[in-house]
């Protein structure tokens, strides 16, 4: 598949355009030439010096991740910048990303994915971000004791042996859910406001714990890494579908 049908096909299906106003990422083919044949693809979460050597010892030509080298523009090719670009162009490996589009998406994102685990229905859009939401909201089909909800995340997700902190403020049985992955606890005020049971996010804040605490809101932190293995497994399953060769970059931070 030539790489500029990999990458509009991703475009297309991610809406990454409608993110552009709100997403300090630059979305979309980070590093590569317009066109070029893709025959293998990698996926990983982070694109880092790890993940990127990793992709190019097994031979991928394109590295698909959520996060990339480009956060608002690169003045420089120095220091970290050029420890990650430099093995893309030497090993002539294309980067894709896609970060708010991922994890916003309805089916294939991230905070999909989580609200997968526990069967959410009636879902809807939660996590406004201007026009846009990043996450999601749903009910789960019985009402869950928190101690379970932890012990669900904990066995479900990669969280590299790290364990889930709850800030344990809300009700004793859990229906209501609202899920914003990676960094996702400025959203309490959203979740209180909507009078959700709980909001499962990655990483917390200092602030977040007397913001859950006045809300009556129980958060639960699962690890931003954690949280966000989702989508890229998901575009991976897309590739295979379109009848590429795939290998799945695994570099958990536990954090």
């Amino acid at each position: 598949m030539d790489l500029a049908d990999l990458t509009a096909r991703y475009d297309e299906k991610l809406r990454t355009g409608d993110f552009a106003d709100v997403d300090a990422s630059a979305n979309g083919l980070q590093v590569g030439p317009d066109h070029r044949e893709v025959e293998t693809a990698a996926f990983a979460v982070d694109a880092a010096e790890q993940t990127i050597e990793t992709a190019a010892d097994r031979g991928a030509d394109a590295l698909v991740v959520h996060h990339g080298v480009s956060w608002g523009g690169i003045e420089r090719v120095t220091g970290r910048a050029y420890g990650r670009i430099a093995p893309l162009v030497e090993n002539d490996l294309a980067l894709y990303v896609a970060h708010l589009p991922l994890d916003a998406h309805p089916e294939l994102g991230n905070a999909a994915g989580v609200a997968d685990v526990f069967d959410l229905g009636d879902r809807e859009p939660f996590g406004e971000l201007g026009p846009e939401h990043v996450g999601q909201r749903g009910r789960t089909p019985d009402p869950v004791p928190t101690d379970r909800m932890r012990e669900t995340l904990e066995a479900e997700l990669d969280h590299f042996g790290q364990g889930v902190r709850v800030l344990e403020f809300g009700p004793e049985r859990i229906e209501d859910v609202a899920v914003v992955t990676g960094s996702g606890v400025d959203w309490i005020d959203e979740a209180a406001r909507k009078g959700v049971d709980a909001l499962i996010t990655g990483e917390g804040k200092q602030k977040a714990y007397h913001e859950a605490r006045e809300a009556g809101l129980t958060v639960f932190l699962a690890g931003h890494y954690a949280t966000e293995t989702f989508g890229v497994r998901s575009l991976q399953a897309l590739a295979e579908d379109w009848g590429l060769e795939t290998t799945f970059v695994d570099a958990p931070t536990g954090l």
